[in-house]
């Protein structure tokens, strides 16, 4: 049952972006002044999006990531420097002539998830305790490295000034943090821990509601600027194709490298394959204000994102009920 509601709601994911764009596209290009309304309450239902996105992180979790430094470190790694590199590749290859929504695809690709991949790695049959201490750890390190990726990557074609972008990443996200942080804890103490874990439950149902309103109120209030530049798109897609393709093969070759566990190894696949692009569309919107572009490449790339994740766990259940059975045989024949 449980893998049933995650499989509806991946897919309710998927056909609630859609929606999303096409009702703020359509509504944009025959009522602008209807669109203008709707971006005028961005800032509103950004706030909200993040908020809902810190309430549900359980930073006691880095606890648990004490005992696993060796996995860990092998993950930060990855997500912080072989895949960044990766994407910057593939963008800058494929987009020089696109230099705002190259941007975009590189935002994108450089920040790895922090909700829906541990789903994902659950349906997998991952290590979903472990991958719950890499949330924290995820979310902290994206913030903190997000000017200096931006510097590094984007070769001015954006303006980016680190102190500014740093301070207005401490007055957008301190705040709605501590106040996610205070309710989560607050609530863990007054109420019990099935009724608390409903409301996690309701929380993480109610997000990607809120993504659909934020994509919704981008397209509708710059969708002349989208349109403009739509041809690209297609390149855009392809990019997002070759990155899923490129780091399910790196986590393939990490995983033998060190000889990963299964568990292990499909957590490492979902944690490199999945990226965060909620949270990263609202960072990037508070430090790049006025970048229709910008946001529009992290929103598609986030379309195909949950297809790419459900191959790929039919691919790691698959190739471990072949595995698995293979190294029984060794084992027997070896202790014969």
């Amino acid at each position: 049952m449980l893998k049933l509601l995650n499989r509806l709601l991946f897919v309710n994911i998927s056909m609630l972006l859609l929606a999303g764009i096409s009702i703020g596209a359509t509504t944009g290009y025959f009522s602008p002044s209807a669109g203008e309304w709707l971006g005028d309450r961005i800032d509103m239902t950004l706030l909200v999006l993040i908020t809902l996105l810190f309430f549900g992180v359980r930073f006691e979790a880095i606890v648990r990531s004490f005992g696993h430094l060796r996995f860990i470190s092998i993950a930060v790694f990855a997500n912080f420097v072989l895949v960044p590199l990766i994407g910057y590749a593939i963008a800058s290859v494929l987009m020089p002539d696109y230099p705002l929504i190259m941007v975009g695809l590189l935002i994108y690709f450089m920040s790895p998830c922090t909700d829906w991949f541990l789903g994902f790695t659950q349906l997998a049959k991952g290590n979903v305790a472990l991958g719950t201490a890499l949330i924290p750890i995820n979310m902290l390190l994206q913030l903190l490295l997000y000017p200096l990726y931006l510097q590094l990557f984007t070769n001015n074609i954006v303006q980016v000034d680190p102190g500014i972008i740093s301070s207005t990443l401490l007055q957008w996200f301190l705040l709605p943090l501590l106040l996610a942080i205070c309710l989560h804890y607050l609530l863990r103490f007054l109420v019990k821990r099935d009724v608390f874990n409903h409301i996690l439950q309701r929380v993480d149902q109610l997000t990607p509601w809120v993504i659909a309103l934020l994509v919704l109120e981008i397209f509708a209030s710059n969708i002349t600027v989208i349109l403009q530049n739509s041809t690209v798109f297609s390149w855009l897609l392809l990019g997002v194709f070759i990155f899923f393709v490129a780091t399910f093969l790196l986590g393939e070759v990490i995983s033998r490298l060190f000889r990963l566990s299964y568990p292990e190894h499909a957590l490492l696949t979902m944690t490199i394959a999945a990226r965060n692009a909620p949270l990263m569309l609202a960072v990037t919107m508070v430090a790049l204000p006025g970048q229709p572009l910008i946001y529009a490449a992290i929103v598609i790339g986030m379309l195909l994102e949950f297809p790419h994740l459900t191959a790929l766990r039919y691919m790691l259940l698959n190739s471990n009920s072949l595995t698995v059975p293979l190294l029984s045989k060794l084992r027997k024949k070896y202790d014969s």
